[in-house]
């Protein structure tokens, strides 16, 4: 099988945010993206972003255009955004996002009609009635269809680091869970999800591909799940390990990380430099490790074994990165990082209202619902003039 690998613009950015709608009132999840979609639809033809449905009738996803700079594409998503809440609002329905709602149960929650989605459940039962999962997916051009999976494998060490600063899904249908991404862990339980297979050049893809669709697996390269995939369509690497963000500026910030990170990685190609990898095994505890303890984590950061704490392995990388972002134009998305590093990623902020709440878990969906409506747009957080934008 022959995949055409589109052409896109190097280091450019894409983002799709999966955002939960819930009863302002109860924090009940509702099931009524399709009538507020039949209305967004209907008024935002000519706009750049995209807003569309999902598998679950509580979901709406915003998608960017394509941005020269993280700014750029996370404009979109806050236009988009506004444009979901003039119909949503008067509705009495807020929006949020975590990697998975507090309390809500699958077999409350109902499918979206569609023939792709129906054929899912289908094949996959209980665990697929089980995806009450939101995420975000960050997507970077990629100039050279002979560098796609040099840069998924080096950009796999990095996973568990992406995955601790998103980590929003410590409940699970009303339990604590003791994970910090209870997500990540649920998600690769679909039969096409988690970690991609260590393939080495494009021709290794197209022979994976050829083999699921000859033997009915699949369909086509969208139904690859992995945490990392190529999305040959749009000619990109896809970021997909991510829970879902509370925050405007915490998605930027991690949209930016995978921006620079790629592209840090892109020059090493460039100068013929062969790219860090750590053995599949290593990669495979790393996710654990980051899903089970989010930003206290230890991971194996090379092929010898070593091991460091995720925040000061990030802090290290940040610093040896961060002229990348200025010339990339996301120095201010990058030093969000900190932020997230200094005031702890959502799955700890949920997890102080619920115990500050003697565990009452409506008050962590009230909690997030404010976090995504009153929090600072990222026009607000970038107001300040920045040198060289």
């Amino acid at each position: 099988m022959t995949v055409p690998f589109a052409t896109s613009a190097r280091s450019s950015v894409g983002i799709e945010w999966e955002l939960m709608l819930a009863d302002r009132d109860t924090g009940d999840l509702a099931p009524r993206a399709p009538e507020v979609l039949a209305e967004v639809e209907d008024s935002s033809a000519l706009e750049r972003y995209t807003i569309t449905g999902e598998l679950l009738t509580n979901t709406i996803e915003v998608t960017s255009g394509v941005g020269d700079t993280v700014a750029a594409a996370v404009d979109d998503i806050d236009d988009a955004i506004q444009r979901v809440r003039e119909f949503a609002a008067p509705r009495g329905l807020e929006m949020l996002c975590a990697g998975s709602h507090p309390f809500a149960r699958w077999y409350e929650q109902q499918i979206t009609d569609k023939t792709r989605y129906h054929k899912l459940i289908e094949r996959t039962q209980w665990w697929g009635r089980n995806m009450m999962i939101w995420g975000i997916h960050i997507h970077v051009g990629v100039e050279d269809v002979n560098k796609v999976f040099p840069l998924i494998n080096a950009l796999s060490l990095y996973l568990p680091h992406l995955q601790a600063l998103s980590a929003s899904s410590p409940f699970w249908a009303g339990d604590r869970t003791g994970y910090a991404s209870n997500r990540a862990l649920v998600f690769q339980q679909l039969p096409t999800a988690g970690l991609p297979w260590s393939f080495t050049q494009w021709s290794d893809f197209e022979n994976y591909l050829d083999g699921m669709v000859r033997t009915g697996v699949m369909e086509d390269a969208s139904e690859v799940r992995w945490d990392i995939r190529p999305a040959p369509k749009w000619g990109t690497i896809e970021i997909r390990a991510c829970d879902g963000m509370s925050t405007l500026p915490e998605l930027a910030a991690v949209a930016s990380l995978v921006q620079v990170l790629t592209e840090h990685l892109s020059r090493q190609l460039d100068e013929g430099r062969e790219l860090p990898t750590i053995p599949p095994w290593f990669v495979r505890e790393n996710k654990w490790r980051a899903a089970r303890y989010g930003l206290d984590a230890r991971l194996i950061v090379d092929a010898d074994g070593t091991q460091r704490h995720v925040a000061d392995h990030l802090r290290d990388t940040m610093a040896e990165l961060e002229p990348i972002a200025e010339e990339l134009h996301c120095a201010r998305e990058f030093r969000g990082l900190n932020t997230i590093l200094d005031q702890g990623a959502s799955y700890l902020r949920q997890t102080r209202v619920a115990d500050a709440a003697d565990g009452d878990l409506r008050e962590v969906v009230h909690h997030l619902i404010r976090e995504f409506r009153d929090g600072p747009t990222l026009r607000q957080h970038l107001a300040k003039p920045d040198v060289g934008r």
